[in-house]
């Protein structure tokens, strides 16, 4: 057996974002050791790309406010097949981490008071985003890192994390490797916290990092939990187009929020052509009272550009399609416009969207402030993931516990903008403070080398092929499945296209078990994109298997051949686990029944 190098913590962060962040200093600060693996160096999360804000209803800019309507607001978004308990956790919990991390050093906006400023965001009924400008999320990264480093914690940088060890079903460390220098590393816990983020990545056009891969939620899979919900893929409804330079690259809602219209080629702002039932009493039918919404009239409706990201997304895809979109397959955002309405509005855009100008000046030499922007959905976030115990975190197997994007169930079918910041805090803490008690309740697990040898012989296979002349390079077989989860599995679905998917993923999958990799195991990308694809499989084939069993549309998913909502559909969710003969297997669960003070919330924001 190979020696290799082995670290004891009493709970293992895999993931260094908001999620893992927050946890693993809650963990600490339950005097307990903490480690944290993170892909990539530490700063580097894809947190720090979340520009528009945290949503919770601080109710500093609207009185109105409060947990009730940021409940109700996010169950709606999510077209009721939230799991309730955590929605309701996450709108009564928001703000106190909020004022936390004020607490800790992070700088907010301000409102003249000096209180934290908050603005509009799609879905929300009052201006409920705390923000620094465009820039919250690198905020809150550099607030928990800097609160973090005093607490103890340990952390790996550059390893991935290739499966979870387990003792029965209990889950007991990680096996990982270092991505610099190619060496492996046992990691032994009594508790681990899966905070990977997403699975951008198995789509052709993302927002999302290099590193959302799906790995949370495939090692998760391969250890026997449940996924939920895999169905629901947001596509961000403002990603550029172009030029090619920044082609995906999320343009924030906070534009749209500050005042930005979409408009077609012939200048029309086609958002007031759809606006669904149950938003049309608090939705703006004409442009004056939209621009006195984002102005901070508090008796003003917003306008049609902040409804969910789901609906603004397929409007989008609608006005291309009909022949209606920009020369670059797209369609027009425009906060240029205000300058009309405001003295100083080349400032005034500067001031409030500064990356946003700064970034896409720099990138590709477009001037917001000077005219429009090219945009189109990007796939964006994933509402899917590992199903957890709604107050603890933990998941079906024992001391695995699950937090932010790669966990599932407060965002049901659609996530509102804002929600996915508040949901890092205040679950990453309950993951953090759960794992820490488990961790104290129990020792260490047996770490079985049987797992570590064939987790290591797998991962080394591409050297063996190349060096036998055999194998296809891995970048080719991602490109194709991101290619064909674009066009198969995409925005708009259909039952014979998630089948060819299907079908498509299969084969691509047998391509990936002959993947070669040449070169030695330092400092080789080609051999960590072979590593990738199996959990990039893994996570698209569960996308397409829950796409194709629920048979209607529902917020973020939606099919032609199924266009309406279907009440058989209304109160399950879709479960996703590996079967005993190591095939995928799917059914759909019963939601928990809401109690009826949560059911009468609901009816009074109506």
């Amino acid at each position: 057996m190979a020696e290799y190098e082995t670290v004891e913590h009493d709970v293992l962060v895999i993931g260094a974002g908001g999620a893992g962040l927050r946890a693993a200093i809650e963990a600490s600060a339950a005097g307990v050791s903490v480690g944290m693996v993170c892909k990539s160096l530490l700063g580097k999360a894809h947190t720090v790309m979340a520009e528009g804000g945290i949503a919770a209803a601080l109710a500093n800019v609207d009185d109105r406010d409060n947990w009730k309507v940021h409940f109700a607001d996010t169950m709606r978004g999510g077209q009721y097949v939230n799991n309730w308990r955590m929605a309701e956790l996450h709108a009564k919990e928001a703000p106190d981490r909020v004022r936390e991390l004020e607490a800790w050093g992070a700088v907010f906006d301000r409102t003249k008071d000096g209180r934290i400023l908050q603005r509009n965001f799609g879905g929300h009924k009052y201006p409920r985003l705390a923000h620094v400008g465009d820039r919250t999320g690198l905020e809150m990264i550099r607030t928990l890192q800097d609160h973090g480093v005093h607490q103890g914690i340990d952390v790996h940088m550059e390893q991935t994390v290739l499966t979870l060890l387990q003792e029965g079903e209990r889950v007991v460390g990680a096996f990982a490797y270092d991505r610099e220098r190619g060496r492996f590393k046992v990691f032994r816990a009594k508790a681990v916290v899966l905070a990977t983020g997403g699975v951008g990545r198995a789509y052709k056009i993302t927002s999302n990092s290099w590193e959302y891969t799906g790995d949370g939620h495939a090692l998760a899979y391969f250890a026997g939990a449940e996924l939920i919900d895999m169905e629901f893929v947001q596509f961000h409804p403002t990603g550029m187009v172009w030029p090619p330079s920044v082609r995906g690259i999320l343009v924030t809602e906070g534009v749209r929020g500050e005042g930005g219209v979409l408009t077609n080629k012939e200048g029309r702002r086609f958002m007031f052509d759809d606006i669904p039932d149950n938003y049309k009493g608090q939705t703006a039918d004409n442009e004056e009272e939209g621009w006195r919404y984002c102005q901070g009239d508090k008796n003003a409706r917003r306008p049609p550009e902040l409804l969910t990201r789901d609906h603004v997304a397929r409007c989008i895809v609608r006005e291309i399609k009909e022949g209606r979109g920009s020369p670059h397959g797209g369609v027009f955002l425009d906060i240029s416009w205000i300058k009309q309405r405001v003295a100083d509005g080349e400032d005034y855009i500067k001031r409030k969207l500064p990356s946003m100008y700064h970034q896409f000046k720099q990138l590709a030499d477009i001037d917001i402030t000077a005219g429009a922007m090219e945009v189109g959905p990007t796939t964006h976030y994933m509402m899917g993931g590992i199903r957890v115990d709604s107050d603890t975190q933990m998941s079906r197997l024992p001391g695995l516990f699950a937090a932010g994007e790669c966990a599932a169930g407060i965002n049901g079918a659609n996530r509102l903008g804002g929600n996915s910041l508040s949901d890092l805090l205040v679950f990453g803490k309950r993951a953090g403070e759960f794992a820490a008690q488990y961790a104290k309740e129990n020792e260490l697990g047996r770490v079985d080398d049987r797992q570590t040898e064939g987790a290591a012989r797998q991962a080394l296979d591409p050297f063996e092929r190349a060096a036998n002349a055999q194998g296809e390079g891995a970048y080719q077989v991602q490109h194709e499945l991101q290619e064909m989860m674009q066009d198969l599995v995409g925005i708009v679905r259909e039952e014979d296209e998630m089948l060819r998917a299907l079908a498509g993923i299969a084969e691509l999958r047998a391509r990936a078990g002959k993947v070669g990799v040449m070169g030695n195991r330092e400092f080789n990308p080609g051999w960590h994109t072979a590593l990738d694809l199996k959990n990039l499989l893994t996570v698209s084939e569960a996308i397409a298997r829950a796409g194709l069993e629920r048979k209607e549309s529902r917020g973020a998913h939606f099919r032609d051949d199924y266009p309406e909502k279907d009440p058989e559909f209304a109160t399950v969710n879709t479960i996703i686990w590996q079967g005993t003969d190591g095939e995928m297997q799917i059914r759909r669960d019963p939601l928990p029944q809401m109690p009826e003070h949560l059911k009468q919330v609901i009816e009074e924001m109506k």
